[in-house]
């Protein structure tokens, strides 16, 4: 009888140092998460601010089988807002939309870190050959470039980090979205005197803020 109460006994022991292990192991990961709560609370990290200043239309040409091809640049600016946290740009492609079609293969900007308070700017070039369009889009490319004005969208798709000290955010979704309203030859379309294109055909109207979702 003494040696069935000894081995009840110890695996009553092994059972208790069991459940007091995981009970400070529970304890251990609830004090690190409220440890990351109150970081991320007090600093409350800020979404990036992006800016379109230009883009600048090379050239856009739809061919009689509804193929457009197109070459433009955009000049993007982007300032971190934060004044304790800084902001990993791990990946972000940028392209150009039309009624919501994607018309240019998406361009890469480099990684980067963007230090508190910093600002930066990007000139990608976009670009497409013979991207297949809808017949009712190659019909209203070709109305918004006769009446005068023409209005596309630059996108920004990426994942990004926020850094505050040591601490680094795990990744978070950047979309942003840059409406860009250009005019057609001084607004006259295909009616004014530089019909046919040629330089300052395209004309950005003004720079606007972007809207950005995270």
């Amino acid at each position: 009888m003494s040696i069935k109460y000894c081995d009840q006994h110890k695996d009553c022991e092994r059972q208790r140092l069991y459940r007091r292990f995981c009970a400070a192991l529970v304890g251990i990961i609830l004090l690190a998460l409220l440890i990351v709560l109150i970081v991320w609370l007090v600093l409350r990290p800020s979404k990036p601010h992006f800016f379109l200043n230009n883009v600048d239309i090379v050239c856009i040409n739809v061919s009689s089988s509804a193929a457009l091809t197109v070459t433009m640049q955009a000049t993007l600016a982007a300032r971190n807002p934060n004044d304790r946290v800084g902001i990993f740009y791990d990946r972000a492609d940028v392209y150009a939309e039309y009624r919501g079609l994607q018309v240019t293969v998406a361009t890469s900007l480099p990684p980067m870190f963007q230090g508190r308070n910093d600002a930066t700017v990007w000139a990608p070039f976009l670009s497409a050959a013979n991207v297949p369009l809808p017949p009712y889009l190659a019909t209203a490319l070709a109305q918004d470039e006769t009446a005068g004005y023409l209005l596309v969208t630059i996108r920004v798709d990426g994942w990004i980090r926020w850094k505050a000290g040591a601490f680094i955010t795990s990744h978070y979704h950047l979309r942003v979205r840059c409406p860009a309203l250009l005019t057609v030859n001084d607004g006259q379309g295909s009616y004014g005197s530089n019909a046919g294109g040629g330089r300052g055909y395209f004309k950005f109207n003004r720079a606007a803020p972007c809207i950005v979702d995270v």
